[in-house]
C-alpha cells in the first residue's frame, strides 16, 4: 500500500497585539529617530555641512589626505545612503496609509527598503488607535482579523463543507441569509484589495464593482465609510454577493428587526443554509427561481477560493471556484458540470470534434443541430466552468517533467497525487526527491513538487507535446480548500474499491471515466465500464467500451496486463514510468483502465484483487464500487458527496455526474451526431431602419457582434466595468425583440446577483448608450417589461440579415452580387470574437452562433458561386475568403476557395492554396484534418500535392 500523504498545514494565525507588539513599535519609533534625524545632527556636528562653503580649488587633488579629508569622503557617502533610507521612509508610509497594496521600489535599495518597511510597519501599529494596520514581518503568515461582534469564529475547513451539507432548520429556509467577509490585516507588502478579494471568493476579480456596491457608504467598525475602491480598511466588515465562497466567507443571518435605515455590522452567525435554500438565496430577489435542490457537495470550491498569502497578481488565473451549495441561475441541475473545471474543458475539447464532423455534413440553407432543454443548460455550464489554462497547467507541466527527468537518466517519481490551486500544480511524490528539475521545486523536504503558474508562460508547447504523457491515470476527485485534487489510479499498484451509496458512488465513478476519457493530458488509453450502460461511449468511442458485466472485459484485461510484463521484460525496465519518460516503445505502455459501477461477487473480487496485486506501476487502474477486502485504497462516499480517501489523507467534496447531468451530457453528443439539422427561415425583407442600410452612414450606437465584440456610445463608461456592460449591451443586440429583466440577470448573472447590482449595471448601461437624433433613450424598458435597443443604435448582425434578405429577393444577379458583398464585409472575424473566458455562456443555449455561421457561410457560398457563374474566379476566391473570416470552419468554403483557384488556371495559385489549406488544417486544435469531400476535391485539382509531400 502507497504511504498515506501528509499535505501541507496553513500557519497558525498571529495573536492580536501583545506586550511585545507595542515594544516593537517603540523600538521602531526610536530606531527610525535616530536614522532619519539622529545621523544627520551627528554628521553635521562632527564634519559640518557636506557643502563647502567656496569653490575648491584644483590643490585639494594633489596634496596630501589627512584623515579629515577621508572622513568627509567617506561622509558624502553616508549622506548618499540617509538620503535613500529617508526615500524609503516616505514611499513605505505612504504605502501603508494609503492602502495601495506593494509600494513601489526604490531604486538599488533591496535590503535598506526591507528593513524599513519592518520599521515602519511596527511604527504605524503602535500609533494608529483604530487599528487600521496591524502588525506584519515579511514571511509571517496573515494574522487573524479583528472579527464583528457577534459573528462566531470560522470553522476548520472540514466543519465548514460538513456544516454546509447538514439540513438547516425550517425557519433559516426562510430567514435571508448574507455573506460577509473581514479585511485581513497586511502581511509584508501585500495589502487585500476589492479585486484580490473578488477574484478569491467570487472566481473574477473584475467583480469587484459588485462588492463596491454593496458596501458604498457602509458604516464600518472604525466609524469610516467605503467612498472609493481602492481603499479599504483591515478590520472593516465588507457585504458579499451571495454566491461568495472560500475561507474567511462568513454565512450570516442580518438582525431581525433592523431598525430603518440601519448599517450596522453586527449579525448573530447563522449556519449555512440547505442546498436548495440556498440555491434560491444565491440568485438573490425577484431572480430567484425554484428548482430542484442542488445535489450536496458538488460545487466545492476549487485552487481560486484559497486565498494565497502573497498578491494574487504574481499568479496566472487560478480555476474558477463555485459556493458550496450555491445555484446557478437558469442552469439549475447542472451546477456539478459548472464546478468540475477540467472535466468541462475535456468534455467541451470533444464536443467541439464532433460538431466539426457534424459540420462536414451540412447542407445549404440549413444549420447544424443545437441542443435543447437540459442539454443545453448542460453546454452552459460547461463553459462556465471549463478552465483550458489548468489544463494547459497539467499537460505541459507533466509532460515536460517527463522529459526532463528521461533527458537526465533519472525514473519518474510515483505520484500519488496533484493539486491544482490559486499559485501552482503541486505533484505528492514518492519517495521522497528534493531534486525536481526546474522549473519545478520542491516543497516538505521533496515530498511535494511544484510547478507555478508564472511557469506556464515559459513551457513550450511543441517540445512538450513530442513528450509521453507520464501520469495517463492522473483524474480528478474533487475539490478542498486547497484547489482541485487528482489522484493517480495507477499509484494504488492493486484494486480501489468506492464504498457509499450506490448512487453516488455510480455518479463519482462516471465523472472519473468522463473526465480521463476526454482529458489532454493523457494520451491513447483504453478504458472499460462495467454496468454504466453503453450512452458514455458516444463521448469516446475510440477509448470508452461500455460491458453488461465483468466477464466480458477480463480477457482483454488480463492480456493487457500480459503485454505489458512481456513489454517490460523485454526492454529491461522496472517500470513503465522509466518507459514513458525515456519515450522507449510508446505503444507498450498504453494503459487501460477499468470502472465497475455494480458490486463484484465474491469470484469477481478474487479474480480482480489477483488481477492487479502488482509490485509497480503498470499501466493500468481498477476502481469498483462497493467494499472490497484486500483492496490497495478503500475510499468511503457519503450521500452528502463527500469522498474520503484516508489511505491518502484527502477529503473533499467529490466531482459527482449524477444521473440527470449525465443524460444531458450524453445528449450534448447524440446532438452533435446528427446529420440533418434545423433549415434556415428565410429573412425579412426589412429587419432595421431604412437610415441604417445608407452607406457610409453613422448611427449613435454602434455594435459589432460579427467579429471582435465592440460597443461604440456616446457615453462614457468605467474601464473596469467595461466588459460586463459590453455583455449585456451585446445579449440585448442578439434579441432585438427585447428580454424580460430576470431572463436578461439569468444570462449575464448565471451564478446570481443582487437586484441593486443588476439594476445600477442598467443604469450604466443606459447612461452609456445615451439618446438617439430625437432625444430618445437607446436602452428602453416598455411596459411589458421588456428591455430592448432603440432605432438609434445600429447592431451588423442586423444590418447583415437585411442585406441578405435583400438579395434574396433582388431577382437580379447584379444587385444580388451587391447586396451580399455588402453584407459579408461586416464579417470581420468569429461571432464575438476574444470575449474574455467565463463570460457569454449563454450563446450555449441561444442557439445564436449556429445561425450565424450557418448565414454567413451561406451567403459567401452564393455570392462565390455568382461569381463563378459570371467568370471572375479571383472574385469567387475573395468570396469564399470573406466568409472563412467568420465560419473558419465550414469546409463548404474551403471547397469554393479551391474552386475558384482552380477556375482561375494559374497552377501555381492552386498549389498555393491547396498548401494554405494544409498549413491550416495542421494548426487547428480541435480537429487536425479534412473532410473527405474537401480531400477528394484537392485530390480533383491538384493530384501531384500528394506525391511531392510524401
Amino acid at each position: 500500500m502507497a504511504p498515506p500523504v501528509t499535505r501541507p498545514r496553513p500557519a497558525p494565525a498571529r495573536p492580536r497585539r501583545s506586550a511585545g507588539d507595542m515594544l516593537m513599535g517603540l523600538l521602531a519609533v526610536a530606531a527610525l529617530a535616530v536614522l532619519t534625524v539622529g545621523v544627520p545632527v551627528a554628521l553635521v556636528t562632527i564634519l559640518g555641512l557636506p557643502v563647502p562653503h567656496t569653490m575648491p580649488s584644483l590643490s585639494v587633488l594633489t596634496h596630501q589626505l589627512d584623515i579629515f579629508a577621508v572622513l568627509r569622503v567617506l561622509s558624502v557617502l553616508v549622506w548618499l545612503a540617509w538620503l535613500q533610507l529617508v526615500w524609503c521612509v516616505i514611499v513605505e508610509i505612504r504605502g501603508a496609509v494609503r492602502n495601495a497594496g506593494m509600494p513601489s521600489r526604490v531604486p538599488l535599495a533591496g535590503g535598506t527598503q526591507m528593513l524599513v518597511h519592518r520599521l515602519v510597519t511596527a511604527a504605524l501599529l503602535l500609533v494608529t488607535a483604530t487599528a487600521v494596520l496591524a502588525p506584519a514581518l515579511a514571511h509571517h503568515a496573515p494574522a487573524a482579523p479583528p472579527r464583528p461582534a457577534g459573528v462566531a469564529a470560522p470553522a476548520t475547513a472540514g466543519t465548514q463543507q460538513a456544516a454546509a451539507r447538514a439540513p438547516a432548520p425550517a425557519e433559516q429556509a426562510i430567514r435571508p441569509v448574507e455573506k460577509i467577509y473581514v479585511v485581513k490585516p497586511p502581511v509584508g507588502r501585500y495589502h487585500e484589495s476589492l479585486w484580490e478579494i473578488a477574484h478569491n471568493h467570487l472566481g473574477d476579480g473584475r467583480r469587484y464593482g459588485e462588492i463596491f456596491e454593496l458596501n458604498k457608504d457602509r458604516v464600518q467598525p472604525d466609524g469610516t465609510r467605503l467612498t472609493i475602491s481602492s481603499l479599504i480598511r483591515p478590520g472593516w466588515v465588507l457585504h458579499l454577493p451571495r454566491d461568495a465562497h472560500g475561507p474567511g466567507v462568513e454565512t450570516v443571518a442580518p438582525p431581525a428587526t433592523p431598525g430603518p435605515g440601519s448599517e450596522s455590522s453586527d449579525y448573530t452567525a447563522a449556519a449555512p443554509a440547505s442546498a436548495g435554500h440556498a440555491g434560491s438565496a444565491a440568485l438573490g430577489g425577484s431572480l430567484a427561481q425554484p428548482g430542484p435542490a442542488r445535489q450536496a457537495g458538488t460545487g466545492a470550491t476549487e485552487g481560486a477560493a484559497a486565498a494565497p498569502a502573497r498578491p494574487t497578481a504574481q499568479a496566472s488565473p487560478a480555476p474558477p471556484a463555485w459556493s458550496l451549495g450555491g445555484a446557478l441561475h437558469g442552469l439549475g441541475f447542472a451546477n456539478d458540470l459548472a464546478a468540475a473545471s477540467l472535466l468541462a474543458a475535456g468534455v467541451l475539447a470533444a464536443l467541439g470534434r464532433r460538431r466539426r464532423i457534424q459540420l462536414w455534413q451540412r447542407a445549404f440553407g440549413s444549420q447544424i443541430a443545437a441542443p435543447e432543454a437540459d442539454a443545453a443548460a448542460a453546454e452552459e455550464a460547461l463553459r462556465l466552468g471549463a478552465h483550458e489554462p489548468s489544463v494547459r497547467l497539467l499537460d505541459l507541466g507533466l509532460r515536460h517533467l517527463g522529459r526532463e527527468l528521461g533527458r537526465a537518466g533519472r525514473v519518474l517519481p510515483t505520484v500519488l497525487a496533484a493539486c491544482i490551486g490559486a499559485d501552482s500544480l503541486e505533484l505528492w511524490v514518492a519517495p521522497v526527491d528534493r531534486n525536481a528539475p526546474l522549473p519545478w521545486t520542491t516543497a516538505d523536504d521533496g515530498a511535494v513538487w511544484q510547478l507555478p503558474w508564472t511557469a506556464l508562460e515559459d513551457l513550450d508547447p511543441e517540445s512538450a507535446a513530442a513528450a509521453l504523457a507520464p501520469f495517463p491515470g492522473l483524474v480528478s476527485i474533487g475539490t478542498d480548500s486547497g484547489g482541485r485534487v487528482l489522484v493517480d489510479l495507477e499509484a494504488a499498484h492493486g484494486l480501489i474499491s468506492v464504498a457509499g451509496p450506490p448512487e453516488t458512488v455510480t455518479a463519482a465513478l462516471s465523472a472519473m471515466a468522463v473526465e480521463l476519457a476526454t482529458n489532454r493530458w493523457s494520451d491513447q488509453m483504453r478504458i472499460t465500464l462495467v454496468g454504466f450502460g453503453d450512452d458514455l461511449t458516444l463521448l469516446a468511442p475510440d477509448r470508452i467500451t461500455a460491458v453488461a458485466a465483468l466477464a466480458e472485459a477480463l480477457p482483454e484485461l488480463e492480456a493487457r496486463a500480459a503485454a505489458v510484463a512481456e513489454a517490460m521484460a523485454a526492454s529491461g525496465l522496472g517500470s513503465v514510468l522509466t518507459g514513458r519518460s525515456q519515450g522507449i516503445n510508446p505503444e507498450a505502455w498504453t494503459p487501460h483502465y477499468l470502472f465497475m459501477a455494480t458490486p463484484p461477487t465474491p469470484a469477481e473480487q478474487q479474480q480482480l484483487l489477483a488481477l492487479a496485486a502488482v509490485r509497480h506501476a503498470a499501466a493500468a487502474g481498477y476502481v469498483v464500487a462497493g467494499e472490497v477486502p484486500g483492496a490497495a485504497w478503500t475510499w468511503q462516499v457519503t450521500g452528502e458527496g463527500q469522498l474520503m480517501a484516508r489511505p491518502l489523507g484527502l477529503d473533499v467534496a467529490a466531482q459527482l455526474l449524477p444521473p440527470r447531468q449525465h443524460a444531458a451530457m450524453v445528449e450534448l453528443f447524440a446532438t452533435a451526431q446528427r446529420a440533418a439539422g434545423p433549415e434556415l427561415d428565410p429573412l425579412p425583407p426589412a429587419s432595421v431602419p431604412p437610415a441604417q442600410l445608407v452607406p457610409g452612414s453613422v448611427m449613435p450606437v454602434e455594435i459589432t457582434l460579427l467579429g471582435p465584440v465592440s460597443v461604440r456610445a456616446p457615453g462614457v463608461t468605467d474601464p473596469d466595468r467595461l466588459p460586463l456592460l459590453t455583455e449585456l449591451v451585446a445579449y440585448l443586440a442578439a434579441h432585438p425583440g427585447g428580454v424580460h429583466p430576470t431572463v436578461l440577470a439569468g444570462a449575464i448573472w448565471p451564478r446570481g446577483a443582487p437586484a441593486e447590482v443588476r439594476e445600477a449595471a442598467l443604469g450604466r448601461a443606459r447612461e452609456w448608450l445615451g439618446r438617439d437624433d430625437l432625444g430618445q433613450p437607446n436602452l428602453i424598458t416598455d411596459a411589458e417589461p421588456r428591455i430592448r435597443l432603440g432605432d438609434g443604435v445600429r447592431v451588423d448582425w442586423q444590418v447583415f440579415q437585411a442585406l441578405a434578405g435583400l438579395a434574396a429577393r433582388s431577382g437580379d444577379p447584379g444587385s444580388e452580387d451587391a447586396y451580399l458583398d455588402r453584407a459579408l464585409s461586416l464579417a470581420g472575424g468569429p461571432l464575438l470574437a476574444g470575449h474574455p473566458a467565463g463570460r457569454y455562456a449563454w450563446l450555449a443555449t441561444d442557439g445564436l452562433e449556429y445561425e450565424v455561421a450557418a448565414r454567413v457561410a451561406d451567403a459567401a457560398h452564393r455570392l462565390s458561386g455568382l461569381r463563378l457563374e459570371a467568370g471572375d474566379a479571383r472574385g469567387a476566391m475573395d468570396a469564399a475568403r470573406a466568409g472563412l473570416r467568420l465560419a473558419g470552419a465550414d469546409e463548404l468554403l474551403w471547397r469554393d476557395l479551391l474552386r475558384g483557384a482552380d477556375a482561375t488556371g494559374d497552377e501555381r495559385l492552386v498549389r498555393t492554396v491547396v498548401d494554405s489549406v494544409y498549413a491550416r488544417i495542421a494548426q487547428d486544435e480541435v480537429l487536425p484534418r479534412l473532410a473527405p469531400e474537401t480531400e477528394a476535391l484537392i485530390d480533383d485539382i491538384c493530384p501531384s500535392w500528394r506525391s511531392s509531400v510524401a
